[in-house]
Order: structure tokens, then sequence, then C-alpha cells
């Protein structure tokens, strides 16, 4: 029989008031794993009511409690990597020491988290004018939402909720309906933490569920990863509904690797950045810019590289990579390489048409790679999500930053170079949030922020780290004055100054 994942409201499993399923897949069979409820609007409004008198009670806790709640969850969560991971790869289809990956990321979250004490601390000035002093605090903002994509169902959803909470805030999570058992399982474990019922609760739902999150007059703010096109949405939503809002959309990562980089060293990254997790991340490199002299001794390497990749299913210990999310993608990625093709992009290695024997009914692309990409090629203008790596070629790294910065998204990008010089022109140089100099894949540590520029960000707060921080509390900033009884009063009508 058919599993049936419900949604998680106030502590406990609940199947809902609505009765609207969709189908999880296993994308490494192409088969149904799981039927999915679906939230409607009583859903929505019940699991707000509950959250809003939730996080009342929760933001009064004191920050000892909560940061005993978060060491709690922060010991729950790793000692639960394994069950969680294999959730993961069932229904992304990543392999499994990729999923163990994305949670240990979380877990630095978690961790930086349990110092919230440290980060919510005031600022005081004694004595500002005669007899005042002058003192500011920070304080929850109230009900957060958090909208988190396919590609890190673990990782993304814990870039948020452990600062919301830490914070004093209760947390709303709509995870994708494509993999949402993690969800349910994070939710458990935060309730064996001691979390108090309705802080945290998971609500599964499309494009209603959403709309009603960002429109719904007690949800305070928003926290959303996805595409760009929806985080646009996302933002002019929710913040023309009066909600603070910070909304990473997608990207399209170049890395510039110049004649004098360690061409081997440069190779074995970017065939890592641009096919592991089968291309499906925000930070993946989609774009290899190949300055000069080092454009055919690294496509020939890459190559190499690439027709050695195992892709199986994520179970397999051997795997590199496993499938795509869903047919979808899967045909998506076809059309635009074949459009490549026929607009004169030569096709180094061809994934198209690749299966796993047994398993032909999943959602398989083989790594691909393409050279003489131009600007105006879908493989380049658009975000595939897949493992296809672009090859573009430039004759200066100045070049290669026009380039880079003439494109509408500015997520990540990275350099492969020996020269300071040219890494400090590059970061100097890049219109774009994050930056690695030989580092493909440069997303930040938990005690810095995650985020882009341009199109692939769409708010002014990054997530997690101090602007995490920052995006989930509001600031109070107090002037008192205890004047003695035998004093006069000090009461003036001009503007006091001293």
């Amino acid at each position: 029989m058919t599993n049936t994942i419900n949604h998680f409201i106030n502590g406990v499993e609940s199947a809902g008031s609505g009765d609207r399923t969709q189908p999880v897949y296993n994308p490494a069979t192409g088969a149904v794993s799981a039927e999915l409820r679906l939230a409607n609007k009583a859903d929505l409004d019940n699991a707000v009511g509950i959250a809003k008198a939730a996080g009342e009670v929760w933001g009064d806790y004191s920050l000892a409690k909560r940061t005993t709640v978060l060491f709690r969850f922060r010991e729950l969560v790793a000692a639960h990597v394994d069950e969680l991971a294999e959730l993961v790869t069932a229904e992304h289809g990543k392999v499994l020491s990729d999923a163990r990956g994305e949670i240990g990321r979380g877990l630095e979250v978690i961790e930086f988290a349990c110092g919230i004490n440290q980060l919510l601390k005031g600022a005081y000035s004694d004595q500002a004018s005669t007899g005042i002093d002058v003192f500011s605090f920070r304080q929850p903002v109230g009900v957060v939402a958090g909208i988190t994509p396919f590609n890190f169902p673990v990782m993304v959803p814990l870039w948020m909720c452990p600062i919301a909470i830490a914070t004093g805030n209760a947390f709303i999570l709509k995870p994708s309906e494509r993999d949402p058992s993690a969800s349910m399982l994070l939710a458990k474990l935060w309730t064996e933490a001691g979390l108090p019922n309705g802080v945290f609760q998971v609500l599964h739902g499309g494009k209603e569920t959403v709309d009603g999150l960002l429109t719904h007059p007690d949800v305070d703010a928003i926290s959303f990863v996805g595409s760009t096109p929806i985080a646009k949405y996302v933002h002019e939503t929710a913040t023309a509904h009066g909600k603070r809002v910070q909304a990473l959309g997608g990207a399209k990562n170049h890395a510039i690797i110049l004649p004098d980089a360690d061409l081997d060293n440069a190779a074995d990254h970017l065939s890592a950045a641009a096919y592991g997790s089968a291309g499906e991340r925000c930070m993946a490199i989609s774009v290899a810019v190949a300055v000069g002299d080092a454009a055919d001794a690294l496509i020939g390497k890459v190559r190499e590289r690439a027709e050695a990749i195992k892709v199986a299913e994520g179970t397999d210990p051997d795997a590199d990579m496993g499938p795509l999310i869903t047919a979808a993608s899967k045909a998506r990625l076809v059309k635009i390489v074949g459009e490549a093709a026929d607009a004169g992009a030569t096709l180094v290695v061809d994934g198209r048409g690749f299966t796993v024997p047994g398993k032909e009914e999943g959602f398989w692309v083989g790594p691909t790679l393409l050279d003489g990409v131009a600007s105006d090629m879908t493989a380049y203008t658009e975000e595939i999500f897949g493992p296809v790596l672009a090859v573009m070629r430039v004759d200066t790294v100045e070049e290669g930053i026009a380039l880079i910065n003439a494109n509408p998204y500015g997520n990540g990008t990275a350099i492969f170079t020996s020269s300071g010089s040219n890494a400090r022109k590059f970061q100097r140089g890049v219109h774009v949030g994050m930056i690695g100099i030989n580092v493909p894949v440069p997303v930040p540590v938990a005690y810095h922020s995650f985020g882009g520029w341009k199109n692939s960000l769409f708010g002014d707060k990054h997530i997690y780290g101090e602007e995490g921080v920052a995006f989930y509390t509001r600031g109070k900033v107090v002037t008192s004055r205890w004047p003695e009884p035998s004093h006069e009063s000090g009461a003036s009508y001009n503007f006091p100054s001293n």
C-alpha cells in the first residue's frame, strides 16, 4: 500500500481537513512512493492560528531555555543523519554521501543558533543625556513561514528554522511537494528536543498554500528559496501585504579558468561542482569560462572526468550521481541541450539517452559537456538545473568578468588561478554575492551569510548568519530617566538634547 504523508500541526501528525493528495516519486525508478496530503484554507488558518499563539509564549521564554532546546535539537539531528539522508535519497535521488553532506551544513547553522545569547546582546549607553540612559534590544517578529525547494530538503529548512526559533519566533515550514518526508522527521526531532507544540509546524501544499502564507494577516515574515520568477512573485506579493521578505532566486554560476591554473585540480573541481547532485544545486557551476590557452586542455580533462562518473541509484555506494528529480526536468534538459547543438555548440559529452539497467523508468540523464556555447543560447540564458557544463571561451580575465557581470544572475562564482593579482581583480570586480578562489562551490560557513546579487536575491537580507538574526528580529530602543522626587522634572517645550 502507498504511504500517506500528513502535515505536522501543533506537535502531532495531522491529516488536516482537505481531501486532495499528490504523488511523491522515487526518481531512480519513476514509481510512486507515497501520496502527500495538500492543505486547504482551513488547514492553513488553523496552523497560522496555532503558530501565533505558540509564538507569543515561546517569545517570552528565556534565552537559557531556548538554547537548551537548540542544543538538544542539534544532538538529535546529528544522531539521525543516516535516517534523514535515506529519506532525502529516496525522494530526491541524490547519492547518500551527498545527502549526508547537506545535513552536515544544516548542523552548522543549528550550532550557530545555539549561540543566540551572544547574538542577541543589546547595546547600552549610560548617561547619554543628563540623567538619561539609552539602550536597545531585539525581539522576534512573530510568525515566520519558510518556503523551501526540493534540491536541499534538509539543509535549506535548517538555514531558516534554527535561527527563527532561537530568536523567539514560531515557524511554519512549507517544503517542496517532491521530497517532503525529511521535513516530517525534523518536526518530530524538534518536538523530542522539547520545543513547545505549535512553534514548528509543517504544512504541505502547492500554490494555494504558498499564496495563503504570503497574504495571511498573521504571518509576519517569509523566507523563500527557489527559482527567480517565483522569488520575485513571493517578494512582490508578500511585501504588498506588509510582510518582511527574503527571497533567494536562481543562478547561473560561472567559473573562470586561467591558463596559469592547475588544470587537473580545476577539472576535478569543475566536474564535481557541475555534476554533483545531478547539477540540481543553486550553487552548481554551470558555465566554465576558459581564458585563452586554457580552453582545449581544460575541455579534454573535464571530458575524461565526466565520462568516468558513475551514474546510479543514490543508494549504490559507488554512485557519484543520481537521477533528476522529475520526468519534466529530464525532458526540459534534453530539449535545451538539443537546441544548443542545433545552434552550433559542440556536444563533447552527451548524457541524453542515458539509462540505468533495470531502472529504465527513472529520470536519468548523464553528465553533459558543451563547448562553444554562445550567450544567446538557452543553454546559457536559462538555469538548466541539471548535469550540464557549458564552456565559453574568452581572451582575458577582464572579458570574463564582463561576461559574468552582464548576466542577470549573481549568486555564486569562482576563479581558478595561481595569480593573486588576478584573484583580487576578480573578487573586487564581479557583481556576485558569493565568490570562490580555487573553490568552486563557495557556500559560506554558518557564521557568515548566504545570498546573491541581482536576480538571485529579492529583499535586503541574506539568509542565516548575523543577517539571518537581523531578519527574524525587530529592534527596540528605550530612553529612560529615573528622576529624584525632589528635583525639577526637566520638562521643556523645546526638543530635548542634553
